[in-house]
Order: C-alpha cells, then sequence, then structure tokens
C-alpha cells in the first residue's frame, strides 16, 4: 500500500470530530517526523503512524475497544503490519511488545503530546512558540498539574528509546512548534 497522508488525515477527520484529539494526532505526528529523520527511518510510515495512532479513540474510548478496532480497520484498509503493532503497542494494557523502534517511539511521545499541549495553554499567550524545555520540566514536578498525563510511561517511553529524558522533552517541543498552527498552540486564542 502506498502511505498517502491526506488519505490518512480525511480518515482521521472521518473518525475523530473532536479539535483536541485531532491535534493530538498532528501533535504525535509532528514528534514521529522528528524521530524518524533523527534515526533514518520512513518520515512518511512514522508521521502516519502517529497520526492514526487513536484513530477510534472518540468513538470507542475503552480498553476493550481503543485500539483494537481502530487497528482492524486499518488492516482492513491495506495498511502496513508495522504500523498496526506501534499502535498496539501504545496501549500499555494490552501487553503487546514495542519490538520495533516506531513502536517505542509512538509510546514515547503520546503522553508527552499531552503534557507539552497542557503547558502550553497554560502560558498567558496560549502559544507553543514562548514555551522552553525548562517550562515542561516545572510543570512534569507538579503532580496536581495535567494530572492525566502519565509521567512514568514518558520516562518509560524515552528509556526504551535510548534517548535521555531531557533530550526527548526538547525534541518533542521543536517538532510541535514547527506546526504551532495546526495544534491550535500558535497564540490565536489569547487574540
Amino acid at each position: 500500500m502506498m502511505l498517502d497522508r491526506g488519505a490518512a488525515e480525511a480518515l482521521l477527520f472521518e473518525w475523530t470530530q473532536g479539535d483536541n484529539l485531532r491535534a493530538h494526532a498532528r501533535g504525535v505526528e509532528a514528534c514521529m517526523r522528528v524521530y524518524a529523520r533523527k534515526f533514518d527511518e520512513d518520515e512518511e510510515l512514522w508521521g502516519i503512524t502517529g497520526l492514526l495512532h487513536d484513530l477510534d479513540y472518540e468513538k470507542n474510548p475503552s480498553e476493550q475497544e481503543h485500539p483494537q478496532v481502530g487497528c482492524r480497520f486499518l488492516e482492513e484498509k491495506g495498511y502496513p503490519e508495522p504500523m498496526l503493532q506501534a499502535i498496539l503497542g501504545h496501549a500499555q494494557y494490552l501487553d503487546v511488545p514495542r519490538a520495533s523502534r516506531m513502536a517505542k517511539a509512538l509510546f514515547a511521545v503520546d503522553e508527552l503530546v499531552g503534557l507539552i499541549t497542557a503547558v502550553s495553554l497554560v502560558r498567558p499567550s496560549k502559544d507553543i512558540r514562548d514555551v522552553q524545555p525548562k517550562s515542561i520540566k516545572k510543570k512534569w514536578k507538579d503532580k496536581a498539574f495535567a494530572k492525566g498525563v502519565n509521567r512514568e510511561d514518558i520516562e518509560k517511553g524515552a528509556e526504551d528509546l535510548g534517548v535521555p529524558l531531557s533530550d526527548h522533552i526538547a525534541l518533542s517541543l521543536e517538532a510541535m512548534k514547527s506546526v504551532a498552527a495546526d495544534l491550535g498552540l500558535d497564540g490565536v486564542a489569547a487574540r
């Protein structure tokens, strides 16, 4: 199957109506693309995997259905097995081994995108381009801030990927800054 980002985004939009979940998918996509370049991997495959990793979450948020429903659909559409394995592996409760570097990267960036987004939204400017890694590290220590973000998963993901946590945060932040408008984190909401 030839991967097509436009077709993948159309699928995401068909399955996902909420702007926040769409933005999350785009943020994960941006981080996955940066990691693909870092590791000299297939950027399109990694990016589209990030874009579609939560395809079914809005309609099927339970552990009994997510991400299995989405993966079955993607498999029927002919998406590649490494993508499906990475998507299944990002759901820790499924106990699917994250054997590939792509699967490890997806797990590593998923929760971190949520934390970076939360840090961006509490800034007066609501602009991710005003966020520095030290701001994320400061909020990291505040367990009441973005308490739904599993910091242990982020740490484990970075470790499994072989990237120091501080580098992982900085790399992911820069990736998200590059698509600030697509994430709704370009300060427009504060104007």
